[in-house]
């Protein structure tokens, strides 16, 4: 761990366990002797005041670790009640009772009794906001101890260039490994180029478009993960291997270029639509987070305008909607959508269940053919219980305006999802690099492309061998984090003259969420489904999805949608080529 791990998680500490002993402080004056009781969950209170200062302290080295010195106090002060409600809703409703052998307490009535507990979880927060920024900046001014989140870095003193295009989790993984495998060695200069200047964790993306969470909570900004990485919101326009240059087109049109001694081929994947132009042309995509949004736009907007079409054939088309593709992006996206068009029905008074239908098509034999055919199973006749139709052994084959052509048969239908497969992204056809058919640049098993001494490729677009099964790995993103794992070290090995690693990486398993409080899961060889592995799937993507300050407020929006129905309030729909700033912005005037 470097220093400024060291310097940040020991100042979060001390400012964890002043808040902590002050908030408790005032709270027994104004509240009485019991309030220490419930804190800690014990009823000595000595022990309990122990164990509310340990929880205090871990309060403090989470906040820490995520504080910006480039806040200001108010969004500080925000943050910090953000924070200190999360973690409230974490230790007094689950983790206290847990420990005392009770049941998390979700229900109402223990609720209530365990808010004062939240008024001084409020404070905390709010004492643990300004002494972080107080101290930090202090801190930072009169000894140099807290690091910037970003240092500039000479141009005289590089002496190895690593460019890293992509910005998904092959891409950002490496880059942060590599960092921190540098430490504070700045001869090593590395350069994140990505399309967005965020990170999507595509394991909720679907939950956006169901409502069920912001989509600003699961896309952490890159920027909050590096001190020297530089990061250039942009695409690769250009690769020139024989002169080891990228040029790099902005969303401003202007390009520049990068040299490199290393460069990462990251660059993910595009749908593939199989020549079908119509479909092209007619069909939403569910890759990105303007997708999401995008998505859920158009399904609020068509149920506000089938409330009010008089014509029931035409009302039937509004509420008809085709999902294509039945791994886990297309499963996940229909569960969702099914939960959140169904759920919504009681704000429209002139429509029925019986008018809305989600259709699920694929080619193949079951759905999430990922899983075992046991749990596919489970998961089919949970989603045909609740409302879905699935149309195995099928193809979408054509689309138009308000239709959908599943074999020989015409839907009338205002929404096509496609889901049904992708390509390696294009920027990499002609770069002179060896290819499979598919387009994806071939790597041996250390990761570096084929004929090619100081090019690495991870992810979608990558065709990589795994040794542990003999075949290619998966291009998932559990497959691109080890990936990008090995690949930091590699990077780091032969910048370094040591010989690199073989990627070698045991599948842990997979889960898929199929509706309200239903999953399936495989964990280990071990198989779950329903309530449990519902509960599982949560706790895995929410400790996996980063920063801090993203599990607390994923946590939020979770704890919200116990208790409030889904929020149909919506953007107008936009076109699918604008960025997704100009989309939340187009949110926020609406």
């Amino acid at each position: 761990m470097n220093n400024f791990y060291v310097r940040r998680i020991t100042m979060g500490i001390v400012v964890g366990l002043i808040s902590g002993l002050i908030s408790t402080f005032l709270a027994d004056l104004l509240i009485g002797g019991t309030i220490i009781t419930l804190l800690g969950g014990n009823t000595q209170p000595i022990v309990s005041l122990g164990i509310h200062l340990l929880f205090s302290a871990l309060l403090g080295v989470g906040f820490s670790l995520v504080s910006s010195l480039k806040a200001n106090v108010g969004d500080q002060i925000m943050n910090g009640l953000v924070y200190a409600a999360g973690q409230w809703a974490v230790v007094i409703l689950v983790v206290i009772p847990v420990l005392n052998g009770q049941a998390p307490q979700w229900q109402p009535p223990e609720v209530i009794l365990r808010f004062p507990a939240l008024i001084v979880y409020l404070g905390q927060g709010v004492l643990l906001a300004l002494g972080c920024y107080w101290i930090f900046k202090l801190a930072d001014r009169w000894y140099g101890i807290i690091a910037t989140e970003i240092d500039d870095i000479p141009e005289e003193g590089i002496k190895q260039r690593v460019v890293v295009l992509g910005g998904g989790f092959g891409g950002v993984t490496t880059a942060q490994q590599l960092e921190g495998l540098l430490g504070d060695d700045l001869s090593v200069h590395i350069t994140l180029v990505s399309q967005t200047n965020h990170l999507l964790f595509t394991p909720m993306l679907a939950e956006v478009t169901a409502g069920g969470v912001e989509a600003q909570h699961i896309s952490p900004p890159l920027r909050t993960f590096f001190r020297h990485v530089r990061v250039i919101r942009g695409e690769p326009a250009a690769i020139n291997i024989a002169q080891n240059t990228v040029i790099i087109k902005s969303g401003t049109g202007v390009a520049r270029i990068l040299p490199y001694d290393h460069l990462v081929l990251a660059v993910g994947a595009v749908p593939n639509f199989f020549g079908n132009k119509n479909i092209e042309a007619n069909a939403f995509t569910f890759k990105s987070l303007s997708d999401a949004i995008h998505i859920r736009n158009h399904v609020i907007d068509l149920l506000e305008r089938a409330d009010n079409e008089p014509n029931p054939i035409r009302r039937k088309a509004l509420l008809t909607f085709v999902v294509v593709g039945a791994g886990f992006a297309g499963s996940e996206l229909i569960g969702g959508l099914n939960d959140f068009v169904r759920g919504s029905l009681w704000y429209y008074k002139h429509l029925h269940n019986d008018e809305v239908s989600l259709i699920l098509v694929h080619p193949g034999e079951q759905i999430l053919p990922e899983l075992s055919t046991k749990l596919a199973q489970y998961a089919e006749t949970k989603m045909i219980a609740r409302g879905v139709s699935i149309r195995g052994k099928a193809r979408v084959t054509d689309a138009g305006q308000g239709t959908v052509t599943i074999g020989d048969e015409i839907l009338s239908a205002e929404t096509l999802i496609w889901t049904a497969g992708n390509l390696p992204n294009p920027v990499i056809r002609d770069i002179g690099c060896e290819t499979d058919k598919r387009g994806a640049v071939i790597t041996d098993d250390k990761l570096r492309v084929n004929g090619q001494l100081n090019v690495w490729g991870i992810g979608d677009c990558a065709s990589i061998p795994d040794v542990v099964t003999g075949k290619n790995a998966p291009p998932t993103a559990q497959y691109a984090l080890r990936e990008a794992k090995t690949l930091a070290y590699n990077l780091h090995a032969v910048i370094h003259n040591r010989p690199p690693k073989q990627f070698r990486h045991h599948s842990q398993g997979a889960l898929a969420v199929v509706g309200h409080q239903t999953a399936c899961a495989e964990v280990f060889g071990m198989q779950f489904s329903g309530l449990f592995a519902w509960l599982l799937w949560r706790g895995i993507y929410l400790s996996k999805l980063p920063t801090l300050e993203k599990k607390v407020r994923v946590l939020l929006d979770w704890v919200i949608d116990v208790f409030f129905p889904r929020d149909i309030a919506y953007a107008p729909v936009v076109e699918s080529d604008m960025t997704v700033e100009e989309v939340l912005i187009v949110g926020e005037a609406s």
